[in-house]
């Protein structure tokens, strides 16, 4: 992603990280390792549900980072009740009040296209913050049909792993719906961002947005019983930090490869 300047220049966007964050603990990680925002949620096993407010406003009082608050009454799939419709934007206004930045929501119809009419509704209720239509979209029918449904909702950005079971997978597709937004929305590459390829995901989509959790297992499990297991899942600011550092060589190696194209 680039924008033009006078002269014909093109000056490359910086990596943005947000990292996904279901504690406070995280929240303080992702201020220490250097992210730039926090999407904040609650039941990361269930793919991320609407934090509490107290979690909200202690995220917002203590990590100093923009917090973007999930809007997602409950697991399972993204076609929604009236009643459930309600109690989403019930939690934006309690979610604005707590002072945070922006929010995050995907609403599709059962046909599996996006619900633009009521996306169109948690846009105009949430200005002038942003929102983020979140991974909803890797679950719709077509997926380039669907951006052009996202961007037209007003959404300021997308996040998806290019509708693969990770972004690893999904690379070449999220380099070509990048391509596809032209700007026109953020593309934010998230689903399954793992270290280890993190520069290689970053090289072949091109993007400067990125989310990912960066957790890992505080301990080795305990088994105390069949039905319960000890253990938790956790951030720490140095795995942030190796995160953003890996991205940004990927950023890098793109920029070059795509300036040698330009000049060949």
């Amino acid at each position: 992603m680039t924008i033009r300047i006078a002269g014909g220049l093109r000056l490359s966007r910086e990596v943005v990280f947000e990292l996904c964050a279901e504690d406070l603990e995280s929240c303080v990680a992702a201020r220490e390792g250097g992210a730039d925002r926090i999407e904040l949620c609650c039941a990361l096993i269930e793919g991320g549900l609407t934090p509490s407010h107290a979690l909200i406003s202690a995220a917002v009082a203590q990590s100093g980072l923009p917090i973007y608050t999930i809007l997602r009454p409950r697991g399972g799939g993204f076609v929604y009740s009236d009643a459930e419709f309600t109690l989403m934007q019930e939690d934006l206004e309690h979610a604005r009040s707590l002072g945070v930045s922006g929010f995050v929501a995907g609403v599709l119809r059962p046909d599996g296209n996006v619900d633009g009419n009521r996306m169109r509704l948690l846009v105009e209720q949430a200005t002038p913050l942003e929102v983020t239509f979140h991974r909803a979209f890797d679950a719709a029918t077509n997926l380039e049909h669907a951006l052009e449904d996202v961007i037209s909702t007003g959404c300021r950005r997308l996040l998806t792993s290019g509708g693969a079971e990770n972004v690893f997978t999904g690379a070449e597709r999220l380099r070509r719906l990048g391509v596809q937004a032209a700007e026109r929305i953020e593309i934010a590459v998230g689903g399954g961002l793992r270290l280890e390829t993190a520069a290689e995901v970053a090289r072949i989509t091109g993007a400067s947005q990125f989310h990912g959790s960066v957790r890992q297992l505080e301990s080795p499990p305990e088994i105390v019983s069949k039905d319960l297991v000890t253990g938790r899942m956790f951030t720490k600011p140095e795995n942030v930090r190796m995160m953003i550092a890996a991205l940004k060589v990927g950023h890098g190696k793109w920029e070059s490869e795509s300036n040698a194209h330009r000049t060949s």
